[in-house]
């Protein structure tokens, strides 16, 4: 059986979608043989009832194609460059937090080597390119290796890990004969890329998938469209196309009113005839009416003729074009799924409205994009800076996007002090022992910003015994209330629980402490 490559796919599906958009003007609609929708014929209601509704179709309009229109549009109107630098912006604008436990100083170099690398920078050009062509990779430079061999983490020497380098989809030339054929995620995907002369860096160069961080396609297609694009996806101007050239008209005819809000008319007697006859009768007219426009203002007059009428007439056309406007801008923030309040930076409209739920719906989306997209291709990265800095990381190393969403100070206190109440209750009854309390606490300092001083020394020197409930409390130690029998009193320094034989210091082994008569806290022993 032979094979038949994809080019030679993405030909037949180019000449079945040609045949298609020529047939969809000329062939019968779909609800004109199908009886699955309402019909009413007498009325001539539904699709498919000779109405003006029968003649409506969907085509599409391939600007994904037209590079040039779309670097025009990213860089000629506002509203598609925001579209475009965005959702990029917030998909790396917060950085990663390490879920495995690793020494705070490591950590903190790792970050450091991503910021001089640029990492953040690059994978940010890396979605704006995506999602302006409809396809971009960011790939790993490591210096001293081929490129197009396999990646192997172990491999990589110190100080060889350089960062990464977007490319998109017109600096490429995928492997559309050679795809990958292991099972996994990038199956069906070319295996090769070779990067063109249009490229900044790397020219002639092949790289293999494995090399690959980050593949971007703006908006994926479904496996026959996916044909024509050569396996790349779409920009994602191309479907708002129509609803963006619709605002910008909008916006601009709402300007070019304002210099007609007022319709001026002179009535002329013989005007016809003046400008038939033309010579000096013309050229006195024209004169006679530039120097009634000089004059014409606020403070000036109108010179006419005793003969000739002045009127002046205002539009009513601004009445209801703020609404219109926002139909529009709601459409453009439904397309692009960012709320108006992120979109237009305008503030939040209606009653008892801050806009934190739309914030909030957004920034969850920017998150299942970032696990998407990136979490892979971070991952990687950040194994391969730990392994060219000679940090060594564990196995079962792992990291979580940071969120978006940020407290202010009233809720970080009251988030704080939530935890706390939680966490020593849990301690009081049992249920965790001291060091998984105190990481418990200081887990929770990256949102709340408490608990920062606890640190990996005191979290590991801290007994996990779990106590029985009613024993010692989490954060009061020895020497912390200065009177005795006072609440809450360590109970090695109240005189009152002295027992026989503790008049030395002695203590019990064990040193813990139960309830006598009339709820008074002595220490007796108890079975270790």
């Amino acid at each position: 059986m032979a094979r038949t490559s994809v080019k030679s796919l993405a030909r037949t599906a180019l000449k079945a979608d040609e045949a298609a958009r020529k047939s969809a003007s000329s062939g019968p609609l779909l609800g004109a043989i199908t009886a699955d929708s309402f019909v009413n014929f007498a009325h001539k209601l539904g699709v498919g009832a000779d109405s003006p509704l029968s003649s409506a179709t969907y085509g599409y309009n391939p600007i994904t194609r037209n590079r040039t229109l779309l670097e025009w549009i990213h860089r000629g109107s506002w509203l598609g460059g925001v579209a475009i630098d965005l959702i990029a912006d917030d998909m790396t604008r917060a950085g990663v937090d390490f879920v495995t436990e690793i020494a705070p100083e490591e950590a903190e170099v790792i970050e450091a080597e991503a910021t001089n690398l640029g990492v953040w920078e690059s994978t940010s050009e890396c979605i704006q390119w995506g999602r302006l062509y409809g396809g971009c990779i960011g790939v790993l430079l490591i210096d001293g290796q081929d490129m197009k061999t396999p990646l192997r983490l172990e491999t990589v020497g110190k100080g060889k890990f350089k960062g990464v380098l977007p490319l998109d989809r017109w600096q490429i030339e995928p492997s559309l004969n050679d795809l990958v054929t292991d099972f996994g995620p990038h199956m069906g995907l070319p295996k090769y890329y070779t990067v063109l002369a249009s490229a900044p860096a790397l020219r002639g160069v092949v790289v293999h998938h494995s090399r690959v961080a980050f593949r971007i396609e703006g908006i994926k297609l479904p496996y026959q469209q996916r044909l024509t694009e050569n396996l790349w996806g779409i920009s994602v101007l191309e479907r708002l196309y129509d609803r963006l050239v619709s605002f910008d008209s909008a916006t601009t005819g709402a300007a070019q009113l304002v210099y007609k809000a007022y319709l001026r008319t002179l009535k002329i007697k013989g005007l016809r005839e003046v400008i038939a006859t033309g010579g000096m009768p013309l050229n006195g007219l024209m004169q006679y009416t530039e120097i009634m426009r000089r004059f014409q203002g606020m403070e000036g007059i109108t010179l006419l003729d005793d003969t000739d009428t002045f009127e002046v007439q205002q539009h009513s056309a601004f009445s209801g074009l703020s609404d219109a406007l926002m139909q529009f801008g709601q459409q453009l923030s439904g397309a692009l799924q960012i709320p108006l309040v992120r979109l237009f930076g305008q503030s939040p409209a209606g009653l008892n409205s801050s806009g934190d739920s739309d914030l909030r719906t957004y920034y969850d989306g920017i998150n299942q994009r970032q696990n998407k997209d990136l979490f892979l291709g971070m991952t990687i990265i950040y194994k391969l800076m730990a392994q060219s800095l000679g940090i060594s990381l564990p196995k079962n190393f792992s990291i979580e996007f940071t969120s978006l969403w940020q407290l202010n100070n009233e809720g970080k206190a009251t988030v704080a002090k939530s935890i706390a109440d939680t966490v020593g209750g849990a301690f009081d009854n049992g249920l965790i022992g001291r060091r998984t309390a105190l990481r418990e606490l200081r887990h929770s300092s990256k949102n709340t910003g408490v608990f920062t001083a606890i640190t990996q020394e005191t979290i590991e020197a801290a007994d996990d015994e779990i106590a029985p409930p009613g024993g010692e409390g989490l954060l009061p130690g020895p020497g912390a209330p200065p009177e005795p029998g006072s609440p809450g009193i360590h109970p090695d320094e109240d005189p009152s629980n002295d027992l026989p034989g503790d008049e030395d210091g002695q203590t019990r082994p064990n040193r813990k402490a139960g309830a006598m008569d009339r709820g008074v806290p002595r220490r007796k022993l108890l079975p270790n």
